[in-house]
């Protein structure tokens, strides 16, 4: 069963929509994202790097925090604001996570076997306590779109890129199929050929059943990238948890 705080955050998306709706903060995290996020190479990855200990002497990343923790879900109107608003909630209580148990290697070692890090509560969100696990599984992936998985940043080398601007409801479609064509380009995150077969990232692996209604992985990852006609697609490319700092 679900706990408590989550059917009432739940609840709280369904506010009837005479709610005029509110801009979120995004003017403010786009600043930020221009300021302390570049692209550069980790561990020989082309990605882009935060710069973890800059956001947080910024205190716009403090005010961030708070009003997302404040902001009135309710007044969100449309699949589309729900998802950008989550998504990029998601991204900003990473950071939060990363910054608050700095220094890290990794963001997994917040956590530990029996209690990791996505399960642990990450941060507020309208007025609820919510976990990194609960934005994901409960409220991401449950409105059906598989692209999500490459908007979602776990704060590691091998995660998609953080985007350089906040994602708005107005372009997500745009957006997030630019997130999933960058991802699958670059070789070492993910997809590369490789002795007649397609490697691709264990994200495919991981959140195989999100893709069946989409073709299925090979399906959904022939819309953005060329696939020769039974070539071997496997989710074996490595996965470095490294942070994605610099």
């Amino acid at each position: 069963m679900l706990g408590a705080k989550f059917v009432i955050l739940m609840a709280s998306l369904y506010v009837g929509t005479s709610v005029h709706a509110i801009t979120p903060p995004w003017a403010e995290y786009d600043a930020l994202l221009k300021d302390f996020v570049v692209s550069g190479t980790t561990d020989g990855v082309t990605l882009n790097q935060v710069d973890y200990s800059g956001l947080a002497r910024d205190p716009r990343f403090e005010r961030l925090v708070s009003d997302l923790a404040d902001f009135p879900v309710g007044a969100l109107q449309g699949r589309e604001e729900r998802l950008a608003l989550y998504i990029n909630a998601y991204n900003i209580l990473t950071v939060k996570i990363v910054i608050e148990n700095s220094p890290l290697k990794s963001i997994k070692d917040v956590g530990n076997f029996f209690r990791p890090v996505w399960k642990r509560e990450a941060g507020i969100i309208g007025g609820t306590p919510v976990s990194l696990d609960e934005i994901e599984h409960d409220i991401l992936r449950k409105m059906n779109d598989p692209r999500i998985h490459f908007a979602i940043v776990c704060a590691s080398v091998s995660c998609p890129d953080l985007r350089m601007e906040a994602y708005r409801a107005k372009h997500l479609d745009q957006q997030l199929d630019e997130q999933v064509r960058d991802f699958l380009l670059n070789t070492n995150k993910g997809s590369r050929l490789d002795n007649a077969r397609v490697e691709i990232s264990r994200i495919f692996k991981w959140f195989e059943e999100d893709f069946d209604r989409h073709g299925g992985v090979e399906g959904f990852i022939g819309r953005y990238i060329p696939l020769a006609e039974n070539t071997p697609v496997r989710p074996t490319l490595d996965y470095n948890w490294s942070l994605n700092g610099r």
